[in-house]
């Protein structure tokens, strides 16, 4: 690596492979992020190939999330813990809650190394919000981590986000079992929004991902309505329900909508009974 390259990347923590590209980059790359690598850029040219709408997919992905968290914010909720987090980007949730009220605490989790690294950077400043680096399937390394448990009331309602993160989760780690161990762990009245790919929308575009996807560290499961569904047990879903993210509740004059049936993802937010 020449000079310019290693100042490029004099920043990133040590024992990170950068061959390997990661979801979590491609997706801030999808973004319009600069936190990526030249084989995150490959694999994310190569997602755009398979799915030609995977920008504004990523963007109504993103729009989602801050729709969300502003509804649950409206409904009294101050305190959020986002599985997945990803890479700081504009718009994260801590600066969607706090802009809304200053008081809203944020638990960001990813297990991406560089997604960890800058979110300790952009938070190091903020004592309401901070990072848990840990694996989702493992809920209860994030559940008792001392970050979690000093900033989050579990006594009291918790958004709980996971945003374009669970079909990276294969079947074998039980989907319903994990987010059941979260439903149980959030006090009567939390929410949970939930988002990911799924294989009733633009099925030709979904498989073309799934293969290229195989080739990272984060291949992807994509799951349909009634799979989705499913995962909502102990949640009574709010309107619109389950349906594509352009459709749920978008801002008129902020989100173009656009067509429904090439959102490649589905959304939703639920309540805990």
């Amino acid at each position: 690596m020449d000079r310019a390259g290693a100042d490029a990347t004099s920043w990133v923590p040590d024992g990170i492979d950068l061959e390997r590209p990661s979801a979590a980059r491609l997706y801030d790359y999808l973004l319009g992020g600069a936190h990526n690598f030249a084989h995150d850029r490959e694999l994310a040219e190569r997602f755009i190939k398979a799915q030609p709408n995977g920008r504004e997919i990523a963007r109504h992905n993103r729009s989602f999330l801050r729709r969300s968290v502003l509804m649950l914010v409206e409904l009294g909720v101050r305190q959020f813990l986002d599985l997945g987090s990803g890479i700081p980007t504009v718009g994260n949730v801590h600066e969607i809650a706090q802009t809304a009220d200053p008081t809203s605490r944020v638990v960001y989790v990813d297990y991406e190394e560089v997604a960890y690294a800058h979110s300790m950077m952009m938070l190091a400043d903020n004592p309401l919000a901070t990072i848990v680096q840990a694996d989702l399937t493992r809920p209860q390394d994030i559940l008792d981590a001392p970050q979690t448990r000093e900033l989050l009331d579990f006594d009291q309602p918790i958004g709980l986000l996971m945003a374009g993160v669970f079909h990276f989760v294969a079947p074998e780690k039980d989907p319903a079992r994990l987010v059941a161990q979260y439903r149980d762990a959030i006090a009567p009245g939390s929410y949970l929004a939930f988002s990911q790919f799924t294989r009733d929308l633009m099925p030709t575009e979904m498989d073309r991902i799934v293969e290229v996807m195989k080739s990272s560290r984060d291949p992807m499961y994509p799951r349909s309505h009634a799979e989705i569904t499913a995962l909502f047990a102990g949640f009574d879903l709010v309107e619109p329900g389950i349906v594509p993210t352009a459709l749920w509740r978008p801002d008129l004059g902020f989100d173009d909508g656009g067509d429904p049936n090439r959102a490649g993802i589905y959304a939703g937010v639920g309540r805990k009974r």
